[in-house]
């Protein structure tokens, strides 16, 4: 089943997807994209794919390359592809992961279905927005805005390399969707305490006194206001800074310690391995994309995520008392955490399949096979 709501190019490039990824023997029982159709913009805005298996593999890497190489078809079918299908997905989550609630709220709450079974994700959609606000709500949104608050944001960082026409609309769209709209997402988050679904419906119904004039000027310069005066790329992205100070002012500061709790463990095990599940299709598109792709600055993204995961695993092995614990330390030890090339890429390919052993029990864990901590074993 494909869902029918979003615009009429996505809902094409998702069954196409989905053709691909079932050609390929991927085996996906779910995709999902991040964001809302109101949030996809075409021709500017990409599609992020959640990718839902009914178990892991038996081979994550060979599972892997069927990714890539189904990813590589379907971006191959057009030009326009080289955009709306800028990277493999950005996630692979199990049925059973999804069920048990492992799966991030917050992250869970952006989910548009692509295809797969409508009464399951609307189950998983309605306990994430209904869970109670924790610490995983913090650091998520709290990371939009680090991320991209305080100078962090590069518009000449947002690559135009496989935008094939009007590069100054696309620049304009980087601006006001990859800046000014997460950021006012997350704020909308954080001041209401409530996951938002996503960017169009946070400047629509996020509009404290004094912000209304800027949410409607970053929602004219979305397609949906075709009639909308063009502003430089620059232009706007000064407005945008204006709007996100008065929005931060909006905002609380956090209330509690942001620790690493027992009870969000087992969330940060699966959203890190969920990540990382996928980075091999990746890295193998990015090295041998489809003739005219450019990949270059795709490549030099990854340092973030693969930084961030590391972190956490950091964190999860703790004292690495416990084999889970063990099992985590022996994966950050296989993750790069400097800037990323190709020449990265390649020697982490050799070496994950080198140690192709932790790589693959680490993938198909299942946290509540193990405790993660020596505490939680004696409840």
């Amino acid at each position: 089943m494909v869902v029918v709501d979003a615009p009429p190019l996505y809902q094409e490039l998702g069954a196409l997807y989905e053709r691909e990824l079932d050609a390929h023997g991927v085996g996906a029982v779910m995709l999902t994209h991040k964001w809302q159709p109101a949030d996809l913009l075409a021709p500017h805005s990409d599609i992020d794919v959640r990718v839902l298996l009914r178990q892991a593999p038996v081979d994550w890497e060979e599972w892997n390359h069927r990714l890539a190489a189904a990813h590589a078809a379907a971006v191959d079918r057009e030009v326009s592809h080289r955009r709306l299908l800028e990277h493999p997905p950005g996630f692979a989550f199990t049925v059973t992961e999804a069920d048990g609630r492992l799966v991030s709220a917050p992250e869970l709450a952006t989910w548009s279905l692509i295809s797969g079974s409508a009464r399951d994700f609307q189950r998983w959609k309605s306990r994430a927005q209904m869970a109670p606000w924790c610490a995983v709500d913090e650091r998520f949104y709290r990371g939009i805005l680090q991320a991209r608050m305080g100078g962090r944001y590069q518009l000449a960082a947002d690559s135009t390399d496989n935008v094939a026409k009007d590069v100054a609309a696309y620049r304009r769209h980087c601006v006001a969707w990859h800046y000014l709209a997460p950021c006012w997402f997350a704020a909308a988050a954080l001041a209401t305490r409530t996951r938002c679904p996503g960017k169009t419906a946070a400047l629509t119904q996020w509009r404290p006194e004094g912000l209304d004039g800027y949410a409607e000027l970053f929602l004219r310069q979305s397609e949906h206001h075709a009639d909308a005066r063009p502003r430089s790329p620059r232009h706007l992205l000064r407005a945008a800074h204006v709007a996100l100070e008065a929005a931060m002012r909006r905002v609380p500061g956090r209330d509690r310690p942001d620790g690493q709790g027992h009870e969000h463990a087992r969330t940060d095990w699966v959203m890190t391995a969920g990540m990382l599940r996928v980075r091999v299709a990746r890295w193998l598109y990015y090295l041998d994309p489809p003739p005219g792709v450019a990949t270059e600055y795709l490549i030099r993204r990854e340092a973030k995520e693969l930084r961030s995961a590391a972190q956490t695993l950091t964190a999860l092995a703790a004292e690495k008392t416990t084999p889970a614990q063990q099992l985590a330390a022996r994966m950050a030890a296989l993750i790069p955490t400097g800037s990323t090339t190709a020449d990265t890429l390649r020697v982490t390919l050799a070496r994950w399949h080198q140690q192709k052993t932790t790589v693959q029990d680490f993938l198909s864990f299942t946290p509540d096979d193990v405790p993660l901590c020596p505490k939680e074993s004696r409840q």
